[in-house]
């Protein structure tokens, strides 16, 4: 339920997210663009379609004193749980309430949720309001921190406004997104900008792949949807790097195209389950890429496989060089984590590799992880 990221890069703090938006000349005859009718016009008709189905989210925990050190002084606390401040419990209980913000979006007419999974951390009670006014208790239907992706569900009662996924595949540097978020609890917020960087890895955990903006977003922002022209979700905002907590320009979203297998997933059995090769791995030094014959290090370095895993069974040996999955280019052990772990166990990959200085390819049939396995 910590409204604040968890993470820590380079000692600046990070928080939530957003996009910003910018536009490009357009010949005199040439069809214009729907950029450049947003630039003109502004996004109200874009802010129109996809607004009543962004929500915002008050998540409480109770925590008990009696866990916390006695010498923790009470910023740190609120600090660990993104609030503003701390509120009282009932007289004559042990614990607190600690309350926090964010920010989600509907993807089903029945109430499906998505927002960040560090909102929702912890939390005892998660309570919805809609864009409408009306408020609804949640229920966690899953969460992976590895993404920082959640999914509640709320009944409403009736189907609901919704937003769709886009391909974020698609996003160009220098495109125009717009994200809508609860800074500080204070409601809809709607800010524009444009894509600054794509696949950014700010360290945060295994799966890094990052779009980053260039948009102005607080706490509460986090968990809400980054959107293309088209009004489509092609971000979830949740992280920035900030000095001061406060928006500085460098915010970072997870892409559609991770949210929606994890959103899947989750939806499935509230679990996300990842596959699983068996291998030890690092990257391919300078040395190594020139005695390959290489212009640059590219490639991932099989350094061990363990016994009796996927890999084992499918051939793969140490030394060998992974240039591929599925057609899919690796060029960092991250790419391999990320291709990998993105399939689901059971399924087949083809693995294109290098084995001394000879091009192979292996099919491997993925397995679960050891902590996944029952």
């Amino acid at each position: 339920m910590k409204e604040l990221m968890k993470h820590r890069i380079s000692a600046l703090a990070v928080a939530a997210m957003l996009g910003a938006g910018m536009i490009g000349a357009v010949s005199p005859i040439a069809a214009v663009p729907a950029f450049a009718e947003a630039a003109s016009e502004g996004y109200v008709d874009l802010v129109e379609q996809v607004a009543p189905a962004v929500v915002y989210i008050e998540v409480t925990q109770r925590a008990d004193v009696a866990q916390l050190p006695d010498t923790a002084p009470i910023e740190e606390f609120m600090r660990r749980f993104g609030m503003p401040a701390p509120m009282p419990g009932i007289p004559g209980q042990i614990g607190r309430e600690i309350r926090g913000v964010g920010t989600g979006f509907i993807i089903s007419p029945d109430g499906q949720i998505v927002t960040n999974a560090h909102v929702v951390d912890g939390a005892d009670e998660v309570k919805v309001t809609l864009g409408d006014g009306r408020s609804f208790q949640a229920r966690i239907v899953g969460a992976d921190p590895a993404t920082d992706i959640a999914l509640l569900r709320i009944d409403a009662g009736e189907e609901l406004p919704t937003v769709r996924f886009g391909n974020s595949d698609e996003l160009k540097v220098g495109q125009p997104v717009v994200a809508i978020g609860n800074p500080f609890g204070l409601g809809n917020s709607v800010t524009a900008g444009i894509v600054s960087a794509l696949g950014r890895d700010i360290n945060s955990g295994p799966f890094d792949n990052y779009i980053q903006t260039d948009a102005a977003i607080n706490k509460g922002n986090s968990g809400g949807p980054l959107f293309n022209t088209r009004g489509e979700v092609v971000g979830i905002n949740t992280a920035i790097f900030s000095p001061s907590g406060g928006s500085v320009g460098i915010g970072f979203a997870v892409p559609a195209e991770t949210a929606k297998k994890v959103v899947a997933d989750l939806a499935d059995d509230g679990m996300v389950e990842r596959g699983w090769l068996g291998v030890q791995i690092q990257p391919v030094t300078e040395d190594i890429a020139a005695a390959l014959g290489f212009d640059r290090p590219k490639g991932v370095l099989i350094a061990n496989v363990d016994r009796d895993t996927p890999a084992d069974k499918a051939g793969i040996m140490r030394g060998d060089i992974v240039m591929a999955v599925d057609g899919e280019k690796v060029d960092s052990p991250r790419d391999l984590t990320r291709a990998i772990a993105t399939s689901a166990p059971g399924s087949k990959v083809r693995i294109e590799l290098l084995r001394a200085g000879v091009e192979k390819t292996v099919e491997v049939t993925l397995g679960k992880r050891p902590e996944q396995a029952s």
